[in-house]
């Protein structure tokens, strides 16, 4: 079935990581994405380990399902190509700071001026207005000035890295892509194009959610490991006797009493909501006791029936072969254009009418130019 959005034509002009992930999210739900690129200056993800068959395993992911177009946007010429272009696309997505692409001569003002109808996605780090709208920063940045990293990690060795990137990817890419379809729904009762201004930062402080929340209406900043979900109370990892990591978040009642009735420890399950922190302590030392006494898998094997909300911490890897993974269709085959393909992540959300496909694997760079030009 074709995607729920095929009617949509995108030019990309994003690099790195938030940009072509929100393209790719958009592709994969079938829209027509052109990824624009420059011929002399690669982006990192086309070189970035490890590699497949001699091709970077990011670029094939963040680019799958897109057609390349190699432009130098400094030609005359190639600017030239875009404006003839954004006459029949309906998007267009850029990742530079704030006044470069009007610079260049194909900024908002200039394309709008082609397309009245045109949406046009800019996603910075810091947005287009305010002090910060030109200095550089990365995720751990943007993290860091938001709020998130305060009362993350624990109180001894303070904020983690993250293993993903929480403000380009849940901040960026995916607000990216919520903004772009608000303003399609906009345009089809309106028929007004607009443009859609996306700061990771600003993503990335909403993300606060509920900590945010105590903070500005309730006065009460949050620390680490000094909220229920942060690490101040039971709900945790713990490690097992094998060094790996088991996750509990018994939180309600019947989930709590589950967990101290397989622990051998039934007298604590009153313990789970109070708020006196020796309590909590108490609960924690328990639970990790118990924990460290067996390996991960037979853990796995105890809680396999039971109703408790404990779960292995598993690797990539792992995750992949998960049986609930593999039922949701999460890792998929995509072709590489040769007759073989390659595993990928597969698209997140099911639609019941219309199918998500990611028909290829990101292309070289500049590998349509030939039929686009033509």
């Amino acid at each position: 079935m074709p995607g729920p959005l095929q009617t949509l034509k995108i030019l990309d002009f994003s690099t790195l990581l938030p940009g072509p992930y929100a393209t790719m999210l958009l592709a994969d739900m079938g829209a027509d994405v052109l990824r624009v690129e420059a011929p002399d200056r690669l982006d990192l993800t086309r070189v970035m380990p490890p590699h497949d068959d001699g091709v970077s395993t990011a670029h094939t992911f963040l680019n799958r399902g897109k057609r390349s177009l190699g432009l130098n946007l400094k030609d005359p010429a190639s600017v030239e190509v875009v404006k003839r272009l954004v006459a029949e696309y309906d998007v267009v997505v850029e990742q530079f700071r704030p006044g470069v692409m009007d610079r260049l001569g194909i900024g908002y003002e200039a394309l709008k001026a082609i397309n009245p109808r045109l949406i046009y996605c800019a996603i910075t780090g810091y947005g287009q207005t305010g002090p910060y709208k030109d200095r550089a920063g990365h995720d751990i940045n943007y993290l860091a000035l938001a709020g998130v990293s305060s009362h993350c990690g624990r109180q001894n060795s303070g904020p983690p890295p993250m293993g993903i990137q929480i403000a380009d990817v849940a901040g960026g890419s995916h607000h990216a892509v919520m903004g772009i379809l608000a303003a399609v729904v906009h345009r089809q009762q309106t028929g007004e194009g607009q443009f859609v201004d996306i700061s990771m930062t600003d993503a990335a402080f909403a993300l606060n959610a509920m900590a945010g929340a105590a903070c500005l209406a309730g006065g009460v900043e949050q620390k680490p490991e000094g909220a229920l979900l942060n690490g101040g109370s039971f709900y945790d990892y713990y490690r097992t006797s094998d060094g790996r990591w088991l996750s509990v978040g018994s939180l309600e009642p019947q989930f709590l009493a589950r967990l101290c009735e397989v622990i051998g420890k039934p007298e604590l399950k009153s313990y789970g909501l109070s708020q006196n922190p020796e309590h909590q302590q108490t609960l924690k030392s328990a639970i990790a006791e118990a924990i460290a006494s067996r390996p991960l898998n037979e853990w796995c094997n105890i809680f396999a029936d039971q109703d408790a909300c404990v779960e292995p911490v598993l690797t990539i890897s792992e995750a992949a072969e998960h049986p609930q993974l593999k039922a949701r269709g999460m890792v998929i085959e995509v072709p590489k254009g040769d007759g073989r393909t390659q595993r990928q992540i597969g698209h997140p959300i099911k639609f019941e009418k219309t199918g998500c496909e990611s028909a290829y694997v990101g292309k070289v760079l500049g590998a349509d130019n030939g039929e686009i030009l033509d």
